[in-house]
């Protein structure tokens, strides 16, 4: 009897230790996850950022080439900014609220279960973006042949150009935030996909009526590297318009649409270097100076936004207020 009430109360302990071992580990995961969190934060950033670089280098480098070989439709060019956006449907499905929603965090859950808008305001919100991506697209690609007495107009149209696209990444980050309230992959590639059919449409619409489309045949008989390549240049450009304008959006998602501006401008000095290797264009000293620029801009508003942070949680440890990790876990 004595032995089993020995092995009855080692079996307890030893239950107990385990329940410990356990409840101290657990404890240990609770305190990991919003480092996890902030992580996997970063890894999003960090791909976003690499499609914004990577597709609208690369959209800009291919722009250049349809030119460059006898491509000469302003419609064609606006159009392949908007036509690329059918590889993006899978994705729509592939992540989906009800998929995404199993695997994300308790504040992603809730983002991803919001209510959602009204279609009536959601197809509206669709159709101004997508107007508003079809007229400034357009509006970039008309300063070319622009005669030298015009360039005083020429540079305050790009200045206008710059402004609406600026004022449009603004009016997008409030649509997410007051009209969409769903910061998800999903809710981006709906921002995508929809003003983008919209923008596919008008530029359509534009061929038919410029007249444009009785040529296209034409460009394609004549283009300097062949018909294959041709097609190539155009279906590759609305790709990586589409990747560019996905890792835009989803700045704007994860961070603002100031830090989504930021990343696109460091873009255009790079353009001009990477022309330098591809089209042997010579390298001076404004292409270097504009790139040192946009670095240097750059990484101000990184380190600005890194005090910033540091003196709002330090405001906050001093006001006695509970860390972000201690709100986590609780």
């Amino acid at each position: 009897m004595a032995v089993a009430l020995e092995l009855q109360g080692e079996t307890l302990g030893d239950d107990r230790e385990q329940s410990s071992h356990e409840g101290t580990s657990f404890t240990k995961l609770l305190l990991q996850l919003p480092r996890l969190k902030h992580y996997k934060w970063w890894l999003r950033v960090v791909t976003y950022i690499l499609f914004l670089l990577a597709g609208q280098s690369a959209a800009t480098l291919l722009g250049r080439l349809y030119y460059d070989e006898g491509g000469n439709s302003k419609w064609m060019a606006t159009f392949v900014q908007s036509a690329g956006f059918p590889i993006l449907v899978p994705l729509l499905f592939l992540f989906s609220p009800s998929i995404a929603s199993t695997s994300t965090t308790s504040s992603d859950i809730s983002s991803a279960t919001a209510t959602p808008p009204p279609l009536s305001k959601l197809a509206l919100l669709y159709l101004a973006f997508g107007l508003l991506l079809a007229v400034n697209a357009d509006s970039e690609n008309t300063d070319a042949g622009v005669p030298k007495g015009k360039y005083v107009i020429g540079f305050l149209c790009t200045l206008g150009a710059s402004a609406t696209f600026s004022l449009y990444l603004s009016l997008v980050q409030l649509s997410f935030q007051k009209v969409i309230k769903r910061e998800t992959f999903s809710a981006v590639l709906n921002m995508q996909i929809y003003p983008s059919l919209v923008a596919t449409c008008v530029c359509v619409a534009g061929l038919f009526a410029s007249g444009d489309w009785k040529v296209l045949g034409k460009e394609m008989k004549e283009y300097g590297k062949g018909r294959v390549s041709y097609l190539m240049t155009l279906i590759w450009t609305a790709v990586t318009w589409q990747i560019s304008s996905v890792g835009m959006l989803g700045l704007i998602v994860e961070v603002s649409s100031l830090f989504s501006n930021v990343i696109g401008t460091l873009a255009l000095p790079v353009v001009p270097i990477l022309a330098v290797i591809f089209f042997h264009d010579k390298l001076n000293g404004v292409k270097v100076m504009a790139l040192l620029l946009a670095i240097w801009g750059f990484l101000s508003y990184i380190y600005q936004h890194y005090l910033d942070d540091s003196k709002s949680q330090a405001n906050k440890t001093g006001n006695g207020e509970p860390s972000e990790a201690v709100i986590e876990v609780c």
